[in-house]
């Protein structure tokens, strides 16, 4: 319980009718959730207007409304306070009502269009591994402390944020790395956060259905460096033109890594395979279980992050060896005939090429690459088109198939994927609508040897179609289809 005006620190104030002389039990955003001595703040969504529920969460308990607009009517005994932007008060008071818990724990940011995921779960694992104790905030899940919680967006709300970073605080957390992702940004999500530092891992096209353009989705990422103090430190990748966007005008202390221009923190892959590759990371060798330029810069990132959060660097280098690859990010397996099955989420064009270049750079070119791609539905169509020619040119056979189709039909999207394809690979092209029947197909044109991509959805354990999410395991289906001796 707090004050309300204790929690008020921060927040853009337009006008206030009541006294903040106040407790607030708890804060909340959905009005269903209210309950007697809460404030409810009224955000405006994209399809639903929290300020059409504000006389619901005052008949349920309410007993302050943080809102954009006033009601025609003022409720006797409730306080009202006008802000002109209420995701922004939102992010404010969440911090204020957990007492600020990010400046209590080293908050570890990372954003970029790719990596993201990798680098914040690589850090999480290296330092668990190591006993020290921390915390993950990301797509995959949020842990800490032997718990794990269902993650329902890359960046969650400011609420559910700062709840969790204040039971790390209470559970002696120590670090936290945090998925940072534009739409959290742009949204306010992490606003009022303190930041211990931020990487930078790389920027291509991706979320345009959102931003409009490319500019607007990286200069929401560039808020996260902006805002950054001089106590806190800012690393990024340099192989991307947009790093050095990305620290103009930044206050931290900046530090760079690169596998292909000068930096601080440099790497080179020396030697690939599918059970790993050798990399040397600042002159020294070392043999990682994972794969593929991409994790080099990921394993590069999570090395220079260990350096400037000032742990020893042969113990880092020694933990880095045994990190295993993050499910859905280059996940593989076997199947019992010696069929390379890899599951990952490649979903924007350059994680695809990445993926594939990969790949081809491992296998000796007598196998075939079968490759299961789809497009998620409501998101980008611009890059659909790409996609389909970057899985036509580098693969043997393609697959075009369902991702999440949301409120899409799949056939259009498989269609726009296809028009990409430059006739010279046509042939190589199937469309099959069903997923599942698509991953069947792959397995029944696969021979001993091949490798076979499943690619767009990695991690995910639904698909999304009309609203609803049904059960769906790309790993788990693949293992079952592949175990099969044909």
């Amino acid at each position: 319980m707090r004050k309300l005006k204790e929690i008020l620190y921060k927040v853009a104030i337009e006008g206030i009718s009541g006294s903040t002389d106040l407790d607030v039990n708890l804060i909340s955003i959905d009005s269903r959730n209210i309950k007697l001595g809460n404030m409810y703040v009224a955000i405006k969504g994209a399809k639903v207007d929290g300020h059409d529920f504000i006389d619901q969460s005052i008949a349920s308990g309410a007993k302050s409304i943080i809102c954009e607009v006033l009601p025609k009517t003022l409720a006797e005994g409730v306080v009202y306070i006008k802000v002109d932007d209420a995701r922004e008060a939102l992010a404010w008071l969440a911090a204020n009502f957990y007492d600020n818990p990010s400046s209590q724990l080293k908050l570890i940011g990372i954003t970029g269009t790719n990596g993201k995921t990798s680098i914040a779960k690589l850090l999480f694992d290296l330092f668990k591994n190591k006993k020290l104790n921390a915390g993950l905030i990301s797509t995959v899940a949020i842990q800490y402390s032997d718990r794990e919680f269902k993650a329902t967006h890359t960046t969650p709300d400011p609420l559910t944020i700062n709840k969790h970073l204040s039971d790390m605080v209470e559970q002696g957390v120590e670090y936290c790395f945090m998925e940072v992702s534009s739409h959290g940004i742009d949204q306010k999500r992490v606003t009022g956060l303190q930041f211990h530092g931020a990487i930078f891992s790389n920027l291509t096209h991706d979320h345009l259905d959102y931003h409009s353009t490319f500019k607007a989705y990286r200069d929401s990422k560039k808020i996260l460096f902006d805002r950054l103090d001089n106590s806190a430190f800012a690393l990024v990748n340099t192989d991307d033109k947009n790093a050095k966007v990305m620290v103009q005008n930044c206050k931290a202390k900046i530090y760079t890594y690169a596998l292909h221009s000068y930096a601080d923190y440099s790497a080179e892959v020396l030697e690939s395979q599918f059970k790993g590759m050798l990399l040397k990371i600042n002159q020294n060798e070392i043999w990682t279980q994972m794969l593929g330029e991409f994790n080099a810069y990921n394993i590069l990132a999570v090395y220079a992050t260990t350096q400037l959060l000032g742990h020893d660097k042969w113990d880092s280098l020694k933990s880095i060896s045994q990190l295993k690859n993050v499910p859905g990010r280059f996940q593989t397996f076997e199947s019992p005939n010696k069929i390379m099955v890899v599951v990952d989420y490649a979903h924007t064009p350059d994680a695809l090429r990445n993926v594939l270049t990969t790949i081809n750079k491992i296998r000796t070119q007598n196998e075939n690459l079968i490759t299961v791609v789809g497009c998620g539905g409501n998101r980008d169509q611009e890059k659909r088109p790409v996609m389909g020619a970057i899985a036509a040119e580098f693969s043997t056979k393609v697959l075009f198939t369902s991702d999440n189709p949301r409120d899409e039909d799949p056939e259009s999207i498989i269609e726009q994927m296809s028009e990409g394809v430059d006739p010279v690979y046509f042939k190589k092209t199937i469309s099959i609508t069903h997923r599942k029947e698509a991953i069947k197909a792959a397995y029944q044109l696969s021979q001993p040897g091949d490798v076979v991509l499943i690619a767009g959805k990695g991690h995910e354990k639904y698909q999304e179609v009309k609203g609803e999410k049904f059960p769906f395991d790309d790993y788990k289906i693949a293992q079952d289809i592949f175990s099969k001796i044909s």
